[in-house]
């Protein structure tokens, strides 16, 4: 089968549409320029420059916390399940700034969808779903598994994950990120002691990688950013760098990129 790369969607909603212009500034400044000009990462206490609505769809142990992470950082977080009557309890304890409810209705409210979902589901979805994420960032987080996913696990690793994620999402600005971590090293998070874990980030939107960076960021982790979407694979379950828990120079070591790589990182 063959997997089409993703073209650009529609406008976003107006507080996305904030962050981009915020991004884009750094983006057109020369690179040194830009280094200089970057501040410190911030503390779990410093609230985002934009907060950004954030649907997530399969709250489980990768997507519940991610969740509690970025809801930390100041944004606005729905998870969802087909039993969201379950989620009480992730509500309670993610804070304030969160609620629960159906895929559907977190596809609808996110101007940022988290797929965190067993990639054997994407394909029902995507079918279900996709329609409600025109024009949005989707950032896909799986690691496909032939024992949980089926015989098409080694076809989606041959052509990438990125790829073939985005197959199921047309109309979307899909993003590969976060499926080179455990949950040991997600549940540290901006606790995290030294230097933090690099995080692989992919896409053929660039302006859509930025968003993603930055959430990379509002997690307590380092953005490495890879390139277009094809280069997904590269970071996929099996790689040198899948869940090790690299240091970002170390990643881009290990993918052999330049110390400061794609669409103005």
């Amino acid at each position: 089968m063959r997997f089409p790369t993703l073209l650009s969607g529609p406008s976003f909603t107006w507080r996305l549409g904030a962050a981009i212009l915020l991004l884009a500034g750094s983006a057109m400044m020369p690179h040194s320029a830009a280094a200089q000009a970057q501040p410190s990462p911030p503390s779990s206490a410093d609230p985002p420059a934009t907060p950004l609505k954030i649907g997530i769809i399969g709250a489980g142990t990768m997507g519940g916390g991610i969740g509690k992470l970025w809801a930390a950082a100041g944004h606005e977080i729905f998870f969802s399940s087909r039993n969201p009557g379950e989620l009480a309890e992730l509500v309670a304890t993610a804070g304030p700034n969160t609620r629960a409810g159906r895929p559907e209705e977190a596809a609808a409210f996110g101007d940022i969808i988290l797929l965190a979902v067993p990639s054997g589901a994407l394909p029902q979805v995507g079918g279900d779903f996709s329609h409600l994420m025109q024009g949005k960032v989707v950032i896909e987080i799986g690691n496909p598994r032939a024992d949980r996913d089926g015989p098409q696990t080694q076809e989606w690793l041959d052509i990438g994950t990125g790829l073939a994620s985005a197959h199921y999402f047309p109309g979307t600005r899909l993003v590969k990120a976060f499926n080179t971590l455990s949950a040991a090293m997600l549940a540290k998070g901006k606790n995290q002691a030294g230097e933090r874990i690099g995080v692989p980030v992919a896409g053929d939107d660039p302006t859509a990688v930025q968003v993603a960076a930055n959430l990379v960021r509002d997690a307590g982790f380092d953005p490495v950013i890879v390139g277009p979407l094809a280069r997904a694979r590269e970071f996929d379950r099996g790689t040198p760098v899948w869940v090790t828990g690299m240091s970002a120079a170390q990643v881009r070591e290990a993918l052999k990129l330049p110390p400061s790589c794609c669409w103005g990182q």
